[in-house]
C-alpha cells in the first residue's frame, strides 16, 4: 500500500472514531476539569487536578489518558517545562467553565447539545432518510418534537433556554453595535423594547420583567401577528423552520415595521453558510445543520437561499452588515 492508502486509512479513523472527541469533552464538563483548574488559579499537576475531582485511586492512571486527548485537539494546555506536568486552560476551555469570560459562557449550550436526549436522535439519521414520514428524527427517537419534550421535563426545559440565552450569538451582535440590551433600556429611556414570546414553541420559559419600565414582554404567535416595531430582531429562530413557515414569518415581520425610508429593518443573526471570519472554515456551519436536521425542520442556509427566503417574503433588498466568526448579522 503506498502513501495515499494510510493517510485515507488515518482520515478513516478519524472519522470512526471522532465522536470520542465530544464524549471526552462531555466528560471533562460531567467531572468539572474546566472549573477545576480555574478555581485552583494557576495550573495543575495530574495529582492534584485527581484529588481535587474526589476520583477514585484506580481512576488515576485514566485520567491522565483523558487529559492527553483533551491536550491533543487544545482543549487543555500542557506544561511539562518543570519537572512535572502541569495542565492549564486554553481560550477554548475558559468559554465553558461557569465564570463568564468577557460575558460569554457557552457551558449551558454546550451541555446542552451533548445531552442524552439531543444525541440521540442523530443515530436515527440513517431511518429517517428511508422514510416519507414528515416527523424528524428526534421524534423517531423519542415520538414527540423537541418543543413537547421540554414542555414534558422541566429541566430539558431549562437546559434549552439557557443555551438559547447563553450561546454567544448576541455578544457579536452588541460588540459590532456597541451596546447591550440591559443597559440601552436603561439608558435610554425613551426606546420600548418588546420581547415577543411565539406561542408556537411549547417551551415554559421566565418572562418577569428584570425592573426596565420599557421592557415588555408579548405572548402572541408569530405566524399570525408581530407587534408594530420600528426593528424587529430575530435571534436564531428562522433556521429552526422550513421555507414555507420562514416566509409567514417574515411577511409578518414586514407588516410590522415602518417602510425602509422611515427607518423600519428587520435585524436576524443567523449563520449563512460559506460566510465566516478570516481563518475559521464553514465545518462547525455544515455539523451544526446536520444537528438541525436531526433535531427540526429547520436548516442552515447559504447566501442564496436566503436572498430567495427574503425576494418570497416581499424584500427588495438584504445586506450582510457583519460577520461574527461564523454567524451573521443580515439586515434587511
Amino acid at each position: 500500500m503506498n502513501n495515499n492508502v494510510f493517510q485515507a486509512i488515518a482520515e478513516l479513523w478519524k472519522l470512526i472514531f471522532g465522536f470520542h472527541k465530544s464524549m471526552s469533552l462531555k466528560c471533562a464538563l460531567d467531572l468539572g476539569i474546566p472549573d477545576a483548574i480555574c478555581n485552583h488559579g494557576q495550573p495543575m499537576t495530574l495529582s492534584q487536578l485527581h484529588s481535587v475531582l474526589s476520583l477514585p485511586l484506580s481512576r488515576k492512571p485514566h485520567l491522565f489518558r483523558l487529559m492527553r486527548i483533551l491536550t491533543e485537539f487544545g482543549f487543555i494546555l500542557e506544561n511539562d517545562a518543570s519537572s512535572e506536568v502541569v495542565y492549564d486552560l486554553t481560550p477554548l476551555s475558559r468559554l465553558v467553565t461557569s465564570t463568564k469570560v468577557e460575558s460569554l459562557n457557552l457551558l449551558p449550550f454546550t451541555s446542552f447539545h451533548l445531552n442524552d436526549v439531543m444525541l440521540k436522535s442523530s443515530l436515527c439519521m440513517g431511518d429517517w432518510f428511508m422514510q416519507e414520514e414528515k416527523q424528524m428524527p428526534f421524534e423517531l427517537a423519542h415520538g414527540v418534537r423537541p418543543w413537547e419534550m421540554a414542555r414534558q421535563d422541566p429541566k430539558l426545559s431549562k437546559l434549552f433556554n439557557d443555551a438559547i440565552y447563553g450561546n454567544g450569538v448576541a455578544y457579536g451582535c452588541r460588540r459590532r453595535y456597541r451596546c447591550n440590551f440591559k443597559s440601552d433600556c436603561s439608558e435610554f429611556p425613551p426606546c420600548q423594547v418588546h420581547c415577543f414570546r411565539s406561542s408556537s414553541r411549547d417551551v415554559e420559559a421566565d418572562f418577569s420583567n428584570d425592573g426596565s419600565s420599557n421592557v415588555t414582554f408579548v405572548p402572541g404567535d408569530m405566524f399570525n401577528h408581530i407587534p408594530p416595531a420600528d426593528v424587529v430582531l430575530l435571534k436564531w429562530i428562522l433556521h429552526c423552520w422550513s421555507d414555507e413557515n420562514c416566509i409567514k414569518i417574515l411577511r409578518q415581520c414586514k407588516q410590522a415595521i415602518p417602510s425602509r425610508e422611515a427607518g423600519g429593518k428587520v435585524l436576524i443573526l443567523e449563520a449563512v453558510v460559506g460566510s465566516t471570519s478570516s481563518m475559521i472554515s464553514k465545518e462547525p456551519q455544515l455539523l451544526f445543520d446536520l444537528m438541525m436536521m436531526s433535531a427540526t425542520e429547520g436548516v442552515e442556509r447559504d447566501e442564496q437561499q436566503w436572498s430567495e427566503l427574503f425576494s418570497e417574503s416581499g424584500f427588495s433588498s438584504y445586506s450582510i452588515i457583519h460577520t461574527i466568526g461564523f454567524m451573521s448579522i443580515i439586515e434587511v
